[in-house]
C-alpha cells in the first residue's frame, strides 16, 4: 500500500512544483525598474501571416539598464515590430531608427512600485493556494485509501508529510515575494 501514498505524495510534490515555476515565470513578467529582454516576452508579431513570438523575428538586448534594442532578422519588418509592440500596450514608447528598433524604458515612480508590489504578492497568494489545493487533493486521495483499508497510522503520517511538504512550498513563495519585492522598491 505504501506505493500508492508515495505516488500520491510525489503527484502533489509534481502539482506544488509546477505552482512554484508559475509564480517565477509572473515574477519574470514584472517589471523592476531595469530593462529586460523578457519584458517583451509577450509580444507577437505578425510573421507573413502568422503569430510570432517577437524572439523569433529579431534580436532582443540590452545595451544598458533602460534601453532595450531590438534588431529585426529582416529589415523589412520594422514597421511590423514597431506595431506589435505598440499593440501590446506594455506602455513602451519604440522609436525607429532604419536599423534598430529602440526602447527606453522609463524609471519606475512610487506610485507604480507599489502597484507592482501588490501585482507581485497577489501572484503569490494565487500560487499559495495552489499549494493548498494540492494539500487538499492529496488528503483527499489519502483518506481513499484509508477507506479501503490502509492502516490509520501509515495514512496519518502520509498527511503530515503532505503538511511538511505545503510548509515548505509556502515558505519557499514567500522568500521569492521578498526578493521579488525588494527588487521592485529598490530605486
Amino acid at each position: 500500500m505504501t506505493e500508492e501514498i508515495d505516488f500520491i505524495l510525489d503527484s502533489a510534490k509534481e502539482s506544488m512544483e509546477g505552482s512554484i515555476a508559475h509564480l517565477e515565470k509572473s515574477f519574470v513578467n514584472i517589471r523592476a525598474g531595469k530593462a529586460s529582454p523578457a519584458m517583451l516576452g509577450s509580444v507577437f508579431v505578425d510573421y507573413y501571416g502568422s503569430s510570432t513570438p517577437l524572439s523569433q523575428v529579431a534580436k532582443v538586448s540590452t545595451p544598458d539598464a533602460r534601453t532595450i534594442t531590438l534588431q529585426p532578422f529582416e529589415k523589412n519588418m520594422l514597421q511590423t515590430i514597431e506595431k506589435a509592440i505598440m499593440i501590446a500596450n506594455l506602455g513602451f514608447n519604440p522609436m525607429n531608427n532604419g536599423d534598430l528598433i529602440i526602447i527606453s524604458v522609463p524609471p519606475l515612480t512610487e506610485d507604480r512600485r507599489r502597484d507592482l508590489a501588490k501585482q507581485a504578492k497577489s501572484e503569490a497568494e494565487d500560487a499559495k493556494i495552489g499549494i493548498r489545493n494540492s494539500r487538499k487533493d492529496a488528503n483527499t486521495e489519502i483518506k481513499k485509501l484509508e477507506k479501503e483499508g490502509t492502516s490509520e497510522d501509515i495514512c496519518k503520517s502520509a498527511e503530515e508529510e503532505v503538511q511538511n511538504l505545503t510548509n515548505s512550498y509556502i515558505k519557499k513563495i514567500d522568500e521569492l515575494l521578498a526578493v521579488k519585492e525588494a527588487e521592485i522598491m529598490k530605486v
